[in-house]
């Protein structure tokens, strides 16, 4: 699977929504990355019913509320409905908050669209299409309000996949109706478990409709079991206005034609009378005001009694009368509703008496823009009900903590948001990568999938007509004017001016005695293409798809050479797991590092995370943790951390620590519990390569879906990278995307 796709990539690997991966690999959290503006709420539903939008449109009050007014607010819904189907909750909040958003810009995918590529086991897709949809409204926002959907095992698994990958904290919104505590809890536990599981931020759940004797048993036993884990409870009483549908609910559940009384649509209904008895008998069964009359189309005198009674002092007043069987008034009856002041809506339907009462008695009502009642009602309810509005304000906006916490709330940074962020920062300022394999398979893909998506100028070398042969065979279209392809040994100039250059730099060495030699040296294609970005006719090299890394570094030690002050070039994998991306550190290039390399290593890898919007917290590992032992590997890495500190006091970094103290928040507060790092590192290094290979070997390929991209060379003063002879296309086109970032950083520092 590769780390970097596009929002439909070329081609995508199937992905299982439900893996897991180990808990060691769950448990490290990191802040949002630079390009992510907005905070975010992402409001899970448990079931039907539950009262997300009375959920939203709280939360969303209540942020207006605080902010005076002045925040930018958005809403987003992953999937919404099937076809040309208009959402109901997103038209809602566009329409009562006036977001300046289009329905089009609120929302991801539709439901049928998303389901076909379930079906297809294409997730992967899903989530791009999402993410992408997601970055374009959040890049606007201060604050983003997102709801998911309810229903199968399947929709939670992929609301729980939206939820981790558009980096939102979550609110748990359930129902307590008709159930008894322990009913209600059991509901809420089974969502928690598989949010919890994800290293989700839960901010906090909300029970809608619960009985107005379970109020204070639900709040007891919510805190009971969540509180300590900083997480804002409440408990909403069930409000029967809220639960009263309205007469346009009922012709748009039915697909009701409205013949009188559009005006009137807004009324209540309270209840259902099936007018099939004489008028006497229905006249009995008005009892209070709101009661909703259905009867035949051809019942004159249920028609003509009821508008009767409606009129009349003596009775309730009606909401409205449903006319069924596909039966319209007789035209003598048409003729007398036509000549009376009609406030009572009439609805035509085509279905049968009994299937439309039965519709209509059990009818869930629709909450709308125009009915200021109910989302009053709502808003009012919510803050009233929510024990700390404040500190939930804070929560959502990620201004506070909550008091249980030790330790700062940072989002995940999930591999798909990290893939991203990168591919948009490539496309920012589009960088020029030179790919000395040009002739192999994988290359070439790649070098397609690159320009047709704009992330990057490419020059491949090799011959020309192999190349371009090659690419027929492989069916992949190079003809781009962000491709071109050079014959090191043919190109005269190039040739004769690298030749020049080289030569300038190592006679010193005694190693070319000659421009004609250094000619021969420059024909190689790995040292033809770092002489291309040496003298700035590239910005970027990726190489080792069929060279070993010394083949590919060794050119760059000698012509690129090291930044100023660093005595050490050094390497990362860019980790990206199930929940989050972390960097390992040396894994390639330096087998036994001493103390002051391994602390040059430590700061490089942590400058590198940081470039790469990851949160640098460093753990230098090591087989004990803090002073619990002894030896000189141990010692070594207690040193390094020393002088690591010293030179960058700036930086988080713990050691000597082991692997699970740094994972792992249980473990950390046994073994470190005073570790600003420890239980929530995202840079780890190694104290030898022997070590560090092995491990990011051992998690690439036992870890379901990890993507280890680099080695990603660092300490350059330009960009080279190292593939491995068993990459993919995917990794190539990772690669090339990383490159593309530290070219940009280059080209920053530069300016500065």
């Amino acid at each position: 699977m590769g780390a970097f796709t596009d929002v439909i990539p070329a081609s995508t690997a199937n992905v299982n929504p439900t893996t897991r991966v180990s808990r060691s690999m769950r448990v490290a959290q990191r802040s949002p990355s630079p390009h992510q503006k907005a905070t975010s709420l992402y409001i899970h539903s448990i079931e039907p019913g539950s009262g997300k939008a009375l959920a939203c449109l709280g939360v969303l009050d209540l942020v207006l509320a605080r902010a005076q007014g002045t925040a930018k607010i958005g809403f987003f819904r992953p999937i919404i409905g099937r076809g040309t189907q208009v959402d109901e909750d997103t038209q809602l909040i566009l329409e009562h908050f006036k977001l300046n958003q289009t329905f089009e810009e609120s929302y991801g995918m539709r439901s049928d669209q998303a389901s076909k590529l379930l079906g297809e086991h294409r997730m992967n897709e899903v989530i791009e299409v999402v993410i992408a949809r997601y970055k374009a409204l959040e890049a606007r926002c201060d604050f983003v309000l997102c709801e998911g959907r309810h229903g199968s095992a399947v929709e939670f698994n992929l609301s729980l996949e939206m939820a981790k990958n558009l980096a939102c904290s979550i609110m748990i919104v359930g129902s307590a109706q008709d159930r008894s505590v322990s009913e209600t809890m059991e509901t809420i536990q089974i969502a928690i478990d598989g949010f919890e599981a994800y290293g989700a931020d839960i901010v906090g759940i909300v029970l809608n409709k619960a009985d107005h004797s379970n109020v204070y048993p639900l709040t007891r036993e919510l805190d009971a079991r969540y509180k300590q884990k900083g997480y804002i409870n409440t408990v909403i009483p069930y409000e029967e206005k809220l639960m009263t549908p309205r007469v346009y609910d009922v012709v748009e559940a039915l697909n009701g034609e409205v013949l009188y009384g559009e005006q009137y649509l807004d009324n209540k209904v309270s209840s259902t009378i099936l007018g099939t008895m004489q008028l006497q008998h229905v006249l009995n069964w008005i009892r209070k005001d709101g009661c909703l009359v259905v009867t035949s189309g051809d019942r004159g005198d249920i028609i003509v009694g009821a508008m009767q009674a409606h009129q009349s002092t003596n009775y309730p007043r009606l909401s409205g009368i449903v006319l069924t069987g596909g039966e319209r008034p007789d035209p003598s009856i048409e003729l007398l509703l036509d000549g009376v002041l009609n406030s009572l809506p009439i609805i035509y339907l085509e279905t049968d008496s009994f299937t439309a009462a039965s519709k209509c008695s059990t009818l869930k009502p629709s909450l709308r823009s125009c009915d200021r009642e109910k989302i009053s009602l709502s808003t009012q309810g919510f803050a009233r009900h929510v024990p700390h509005t404040d500190r939930l304000v804070q929560r959502i906006l990620g201004l506070s903590l909550p008091e249980s916490h030790g330790r700062a709330l940072r989002r995940t940074l999930t591999p798909k948001m990290f893939s991203y962020d990168l591919v948009s920062q490539a496309r920012e300022t589009i960088k020029h990568i030179v790919l000395p394999e040009g002739t192999d398979p994988r290359i070439i893909k790649a070098a397609a999938q690159l320009v047709t998506r704009k992330i990057a100028k490419l020059t491949l070398l090799g011959r020309p007509e192999e190349i371009l042969k090659s690419a027929t065979e492989l069916g992949v279209n190079l003809d781009s004017k962000a491709l071109s392809i050079i014959d090191p040994c043919s190109s005269t100039e190039l040739l004769n001016k690298y030749a020049e250059v080289y030569y300038q730099l190592r006679k010193h060495k005694g190693t070319v005695p000659n421009v004609a030699e250094a000619r021969d040296v420059v024909m190689d294609s790995t040292t033809f293409g770092t002489m291309m970005v040496h003298c700035g006719d590239a910005d970027g090299l990726v190489s080792g798809a069929q060279h070993t890394t010394r083949q590919t570094i060794r050119p760059a030690l000698q012509i690129i050479k090291t930044n100023p002050g660093v005595n050490l070039v050094s390497s990362v994998f860019l980790m990206c797991l199930d929940h989050h991306v972390l960097v390992y550190g040396d894994c390639a290039v330096n087998p036994n590092p001493t103390a002051p390399e391994l602390a040059d290593i430590a700061i490089a890898s942590a400058e590198t995370a940081q470039h790469f919007g990851i949160d640098a917290r460093v753990a230098m590992l090591s087989y004990s943790s803090g002073d619990s032992g002894k030896g000189c590997e141990v010692e070594k890495v207690r040193e390094a951390t020393r002088l690591a500190r010293e030179r960058r006091p700036d930086i988080l970094i713990e050691g000597p620590i082991q692997y699970d103290a740094a994972v792992d928040p249980d473990v950390a507060a046994s073994k470190m519990p005073n570790s600003t790092v420890a239980g929530q590192a995202t840079v780890f290094i190694f104290p030898d390569l022997n070590t560090g290979n092995t491990c990011y070997k051992s998690i690439q390929r036992e870890t379901v879906g990890a993507v280890c991209i680099g080695p990603v060379l660092q300490g350059l003063k330009k960009p080279v990278n190292d593939l491995s002879r068993g990459c993919t296309v995917e990794d190539i086109v990772s690669t090339v995307v990383v490159t593309a970032c530290q070219a940009q950083q280059v080209q920053q520092a530069r300016s500065e």
